[in-house]
């Protein structure tokens, strides 16, 4: 197939080395591929590397270089990637050069999660997709007139967002003028087999406490961290009597003892999440996946899904999640049930139990006919003029 176009794809899959948000990348990369783009992978937004082992910031970058060029290398990206090292000023993969022209020469640019504040190389781009993976928090910036938010977003030329209910009913935020199109997290299929029988255990992974994003509009406070609402269905395990696992990261002890007092199963997140086929692994070998949604993203009917739940989905497997505004786009019922109170989620749960291998196959079902990458991101690049 000939070039549609070339697309660079932006992201932060280096500089914080986990296997959700690989696949997250990946997803694009892979899906953009796939419908005949010429496509690149740049992380060039200057942020200090993660180490996941330490949970911490570092300064040495040398372990997330090798761990990006293995992932681009993999998934057939070698020679089509680079990462900036600011803190030394050096391009890795890519020659700074060559990242300059690529965004010179290009055709479009996706900003995901819009993780790089766009500077004067990426600006020589014609079509500059911001893609807002976690809605509501920019929305009330701009709103608000933040100078910094309103720069940041004013440097695209496109915007597409996960909250798929933005402007819609019940949506609290003025837009100010930004044309905010939905879209919703891809998936490749051919890269989530969906040919094993799920296992015992409901399960999510899930970082305990997100810190520095909480906002506050029109007297509201939105809560950025997904404890506060996981703490809300904390005891379902014991009120369903079924076997519950969750993968924390960045929970202190005090938090794993009283998650496991209420019947949940704790294991390390790092152990899911060090590794692509580990994380692939624990989401094939579950038997579905039980979890909450954000503060931020529930009180305000922003619709949006999460692009691990569509992992969960792709693999065959069932998934019962926090309501918030996301049945407007697709259906729920069968292989995929949202919940607004405990009762709902314990009549979720005896669904999926009482018709097991009808609900997995609809869950994979739904993932094509509403996640397909080829869908989602054709979509997507047509919106974009592409």
């Amino acid at each position: 197939m000939a070039a549609r176009g070339r697309v660079v794809v932006m992201h932060f899959a280096g500089q914080m080395p986990l296997a959700g948000i690989a696949w997250q990348a990946l997803h694009y990369l892979a899906g953009l591929r796939r419908l005949g783009y010429d496509v690149w992978y740049v992380e060039d937004h200057g942020a200090n590397p993660y180490d996941p082992r330490a949970n911490s910031v570092v300064t040495d970058n040398a372990p997330n270089i090798a761990y990006l060029a293995a992932l681009m290398t993999r998934f057939g990206f070698d020679g089509r990637w680079a990462y900036w090292d600011a803190i030394r000023d050096e391009y890795h993969g890519l020659t700074r050069d060559a990242v300059h022209a690529l965004f010179r020469d290009g055709d479009a640019l996706l900003n995901l999660c819009g993780a790089t504040r766009l500077r004067d190389h990426h600006l020589t781009c014609p079509r500059r997709l911001m893609v807002d993976t976690d809605p509501v928090y920019e929305q009330i910036k701009y709103a608000e007139a933040d100078p910094a938010a309103r720069s940041y977003l004013d440097a695209h030329t496109h915007f597409f967002t996960y909250g798929e209910n933005v402007g819609g009913p019940g949506w609290i935020v003025p837009l100010c003028g930004i044309d905010w199109k939905p879209t919703r997290p891809p998936v490749v299929l051919d890269l989530w087999p969906a040919d094993a029988i799920g296992g015992p255990c409901f399960s999510t992974i899930a970082t305990w406490e997100n810190k520095g994003k909480d906002i506050a509009f029109h007297g509201e406070r939105y809560i950025w961290s997904k404890h506060v609402n996981f703490v809300r269905f904390i005891d379902l395990p014991r009120q369903a009597d079924r076997c519950f696992t969750v993968a924390l990261n960045s929970a202190p002890d005090d938090a794993r003892r009283e998650v496991a007092a209420h019947g949940w199963t704790v294991i390390d997140a790092r152990n899911v999440s060090l590794g692509i086929d580990a994380y692939r692994d624990f989401i094939r070998g579950s038997r579905g996946e039980f979890t909450v949604a954000k503060d931020i993203y529930v009180r305000p009917r922003s619709g949006w899904f999460s692009d691990r739940s569509v992992c969960y989905l792709a693999a065959g497997r069932p998934v019962i999640t926090m309501n918030t505004g996301f049945s407007r786009f697709y259906p729920v019922g069968e292989g995929l049930f949202e919940y607004a109170n405990e009762a709902e989620a314990l009549a979720a749960v005896a669904a999926v139990n009482a018709n097991y291998a009808h609900h997995a196959r609809a869950a994979r079902d739904l993932a094509a006919e509403y996640f397909s990458s080829d869908r989602v991101l054709t979509a997507m690049m047509a919106d974009a003029g592409l």
